[in-house]
């Protein structure tokens, strides 16, 4: 590895989970990262539906397992029925929240100032938002991959300026590659990681510390490569994350490429 960034594997769980599903998944990651030491060389963090932060909280605490949300609220408080405010989520151990992942994107029609106000909602709570950002099979198609990133990451940036911006992890989820078993090529990755940090810097961000994930279905059989690239800085893991094998396998590889 060719930097100081500690990387960070970050499991995904979207709406999978039952309660002792969990216990047997978290017991499992938990009795990796002390397997494999990983707690030195590696951030390891999952992110559970909302209804079972407080059950993980329990099996993460300890353990060195990083918990986290899958969304907040644009909102502090209010009339908001169904929402789950930032501020919420730190009475139940939680460090990380993605916010604008192109489930919510599609889905619930998110747009980018959206995602903006979310990202700006954690920082308050002292919660660290994982921005994710991508684009469709069309757009790659057509070469408008950066200029579909860019104009996601300045609406974050027209939000919250690049100091509060700097302290945000950015996750890359190629929307082509999110549950589909398409992978981006490492070096396809690392061109666009690359990209990214490059406007990042420029846009008066502290790229050289922020953390880049990649999103896009990274498993045990391609992590190795991708976490070697030069400017990934660990992944947001998808359907692997819900196999503790699988999941630690991916946060071994992370482990490797410290050494």
């Amino acid at each position: 590895m060719t930097h100081s960034r500690k990387p960070l594997i970050l499991g995904n769980w979207k709406m999978h989970g039952r309660y002792d599903f969990n216990a047997e998944l978290l017991n499992g990651i938990t009795a990796g990262i002390k397997t494999t030491h990983s707690k030195h060389h590696v951030d390891v963090g999952v992110c559970v539906p909302h209804v079972y932060l407080s059950h993980s909280e329990d099996l993460c605490y300890g353990n060195h397992l990083f918990l986290g949300a899958q969304d907040c609220s644009a909102h502090a408080q209010g009339a908001y029925t169904g929402d789950v405010a930032a501020g919420m989520l730190p009475e139940f151990g939680v460090s990380y929240v993605l916010v604008g992942h192109s489930e919510r994107r599609q889905y619930q029609q998110e747009n980018s100032h959206t995602v903006a106000l979310k990202a700006q909602q954690a920082l308050l709570a002292g919660i660290t938002p994982v921005v994710c950002i991508g684009e469709t099979l069309a757009q790659r198609e057509a070469q408008h991959t950066m200029s579909v990133l860019t104009e996601q990451l300045k609406a974050v940036l027209a939000v919250l300026g690049a100091k509060q911006l700097s302290c945000c992890v950015i996750a890359y989820e190629p929307v082509w590659a999110i549950g589909t078993g398409q992978t981006a090529s490492p070096e396809q990755a690392q061109a666009v990681h690359a990209a990214l940090r490059l406007w990042l810097a420029e846009n008066g961000a502290d790229a050289a510390n922020m953390r880049l994930l990649y999103g896009g279905s990274m498993k045990p059989n391609n992590a190795a490569s991708l976490l070697a690239q030069a400017d990934i800085d660990g992944g947001l893991i998808g359907g692997a994350a819900l196999i503790s094998a699988d999941f630690m396998a991916i946060v071994q590889a992370a482990v490797d490429n410290t050494r």
